[in-house]
């Protein structure tokens, strides 16, 4: 049980030395991410379909 609560304090003692985004970094960093993973779901959703539509026409 001891060794449980130094695994909790230790914890808690690195977390204050984290050192956490200002709130205009994470909304920054937050909107970068997001539109990342827009722009590749539009593209390989884009590229699925140029692909089945080509296999399709080869097939039919």
């Amino acid at each position: 049980m001891q060794r449980l609560k130094k695994f909790f304090s230790d914890i808690i003692r690195e977390m204050r030395k984290v050192s956490w985004p200002k709130r205009k970094e994470l909304t920054r960093y937050t909107i970068t991410v997001l539109s990342t993973v827009a722009f590749f779901s539009i593209f390989f959703g884009v590229l699925d379909l140029g692909i089945s539509k080509l296999i399709r026409f080869i097939i039919e």
